[in-house]
């Protein structure tokens, strides 16, 4: 399955992966804002979509706005459930500040122990981040939900900084999500 078979339907295609254009979460249409991988020199590591109610090439406009989201990663290769949690605790650290990083450390903790729990994210697995504004951060691997969702805005946002921050884990790959050129 690709990328796209998971992500479903015929947006432009990604390292041999296609992606769909819209999807539904909690009755709201989504749309592909944009995709691109996290990639090192010879390396793929994920492919990554972000779906957004309207699309925009802003960050504050991505993160700020109060409605359903996902950041999709589907894994091209196995990676430890330490290494990916270490990237998600060191992506919060390089983009939010002490008191943003003091406010969201304990949820953060509690969104990583479901993959802690798995102990690998293996290649081919879908995650998907979603956030409902209602309910909080939703973590799902392969389609199943993994613990309960995570209340707040903030969550979510210091998640999506890892992605779309000042210092974003990659920054093709932040330019690629918010509609600009992709690998």
């Amino acid at each position: 399955m690709g990328l796209c078979a998971a992500f479903a339907a015929h947006a432009a295609p990604l390292s041999g992966q296609r992606c769909d254009d819209r999807i539904r979460l909690a009755d709201t249409e989504l749309h592909l804002n944009g995709i691109d991988l996290r990639a090192g020199l010879w390396l793929e590591g994920y492919a990554a979509g972000l779906y957004l109610p309207v699309k925009t090439t802003r960050v504050a406009e991505a993160i700020a706005e109060p409605a359903p989201k996902r950041l999709r990663m589907r894994m091209m290769l196995d990676v430890p459930a330490k290494e990916f949690n270490k990237a998600v605790g060191k992506g919060v650290g390089r983009n939010s500040n002490p008191t943003e990083q003091e406010a969201v450390h304990e949820r953060i903790d509690r969104f990583m122990a479901p993959i802690t729990a798995a102990s690998t994210v293996k290649k081919g697995d879908v995650i998907d981040l979603d956030i409902l504004p209602e309910r909080g951060l939703l973590l799902s691997i392969n389609g199943r939900p993994q613990g309960d969702p995570i209340p707040g805005a903030d969550v979510y946002a210091a998640v999506l900084k890892i992605f779309l921050g000042d210092r974003p884990v990659d920054r093709v790959l932040k330019s690629g999500l918010l509609g600009g050129p992709t690998r």
